[in-house]
């Protein structure tokens, strides 16, 4: 760190103008498990947020100043450490908000997403911060997207949801109290990180430990030698139709699964197909936010659990689901911070290799608000969920009856007609054990 900025951090901390903090078990995960490093912008989190009705930029202004105090993240960067990087919060900072018109020749959906990609695509100063960038573009009087992106270091999906109840809120507060602040969030960011730091002891990571090294004993990998180089991403976007969705769910209720048991049962299925092998581990998310306290609270803090299945093709499919279901059971009540999950397998990230799994599955299940009143509407959509370090990916989100399928691949692995097929076969597995729950495994792998 040059000396001038030394100087400026030493007078800070005795002003308390700011304060320094070890990572997160979390943040951890960024600088240690993961085969891009935390400064790539694959670490963004991306997403509109459109809004309806006569906003001004002075009352967005104020309202995202008062967002600013609440949620100490947004005042929150990185600086270099002896052994690994702290991070810096600050005790006050003025809102990253721009607000321009569109001209009517640019506002078009296609000529938005190109705006919006130039500043998800923009890299951040993990030193210097902030760590998110928010741009307001004005379609209409009455019409607006927000278009934001904040690092991954500092948020997960369902922090997003966070940040559009409280700007609504704050928003709303600034018209009826200008000079009021929100409420404090029950338990900041940082006050969570000391908490979760605290309870993971070596004695409690030792004994997840007895559970996780049988479970994952001589794991093989679907892509013996993936491109070291990243290469650019490829999304695509789907949906399952709601007679199907209708049809997964009462499949699950009548064999005591969920959802996501469910889905996960037939995605197994159809990788082992698609891949030829018959030992199928992927990673899937989880919120890592069940007491109460920690709802409010914007901040990197959900976790990721891997979860391995042995495609049996004499079986039944409802005999796999039951075993989906137990595993994740089993699973989900052992997970510990995927960075001494890492650790404790001794699987490194490599350029180009995730440690222990390389794909991921996701039933997203945090909150995406859309908020109104009469003369104001905020609607949440995502542009992507976080860091892309997976040679595939495939996130379901419920819309209703219907399913959103979401498939991010790598693109210099995998060409988008093979992602359409991969779909297909997905789709018609779910659909044939929906129509016949008992048929056979082998049944589903050779189906057209």
């Amino acid at each position: 760190m040059p000396q001038d900025s030394r100087a400026r951090l030493k007078q800070w901390l005795e002003s308390g103008e700011a304060r320094l903090q070890p990572l997160t078990l979390t943040q951890r995960e960024l600088w240690e498990a993961s085969p891009v490093p935390p400064g790539d912008v694959s670490n963004h989190i991306c997403a509109f947020i459109r809004v309806r009705g006569p906003i001004t930029p002075e009352r967005c202004e104020a309202a995202f100043h008062k967002v600013v105090d609440r949620q100490e993240v947004f005042r929150l960067s990185f600086i270099p450490g002896k052994e690994r990087p702290m991070q810096l919060i600050r005790r006050s900072s003025r809102p990253s908000l721009i607000f321009r018109d569109l001209p009517s020749s640019k506002a078009r959906p296609e000529a938005i997403e190109e705006a919006a990609q130039e500043i998800f695509q923009r890299p951040f100063d993990l030193v210097a911060g902030p760590l998110y960038r928010s741009e307001v573009l004005r379609v209409a009087p009455d019409d607006h997207v927000l278009v934001f992106s904040i690092h991954h270091a500092i948020a997960d999906g369902w922090t997003l949801g966070v940040f559009v109840q409280d700007l609504f809120a704050a928003y709303l507060l600034g018209i009826q109290s200008p000079q009021a602040a929100l409420p404090p969030v029950p338990l900041s960011y940082s006050a969570w990180g000391a908490t979760e730091r605290a309870f993971w002891t070596p004695a409690e990571i030792e004994q997840r430990a007895a559970f996780w090294k049988p479970a994952l004993a001589d794991t093989t990998r679907l892509w013996k030698n993936p491109p070291a180089a990243r290469g650019p991403r490829g999304r695509w976007v789907t949906q399952l139709p709601a007679d199907l969705g209708r049809a997964l769910r009462d499949l699950a209720r009548r064999n005591g699964a969920t959802l996501f048991s469910t889905l996960l049962a037939a995605f197994q299925i159809t990788l082992s197909r698609w891949t030829g092998s018959d030992d199928i581990l992927v990673g899937t998310p989880v919120a890592n936010r069940n007491r109460p306290n920690i709802r409010e609270t914007m901040g990197y803090c959900a976790g990721i659990v891997p979860l391995r299945g042995s495609i049996d093709r004499a079986r039944k499919f409802t005999d796999s689901l039951r075993e989906a279901h137990q595993s994740a059971v089993d699973a989900f009540a052992n997970a510990m911070p995927f960075v001494e999950l890492a650790k404790l397998m001794n699987d490194r990230p490599e350029p180009g290799r995730n440690p222990v799994f390389e794909v991921r599955f996701a039933l997203q299940n945090h909150p995406v608000p859309e908020v109104n009143m009469p003369n104001l509407g905020l609607r949440l959509s995502m542009g992507s969920t976080g860091t892309f370090r997976f040679e595939l990916a495939c996130e379901v989100t419920e819309e209703g009856d219907a399913l959103e399928v979401v498939w991010l691949f790598r693109e210099n692995m995998f060409a988008a007609t093979d992602i359409h097929d991969l779909h297909r076969l997905y789709q018609a597995t779910l659909t044939g054990v929906c129509r016949s729950p008992e048929i056979l495994t082998s049944a589903l792998m050779t189906a057209a």
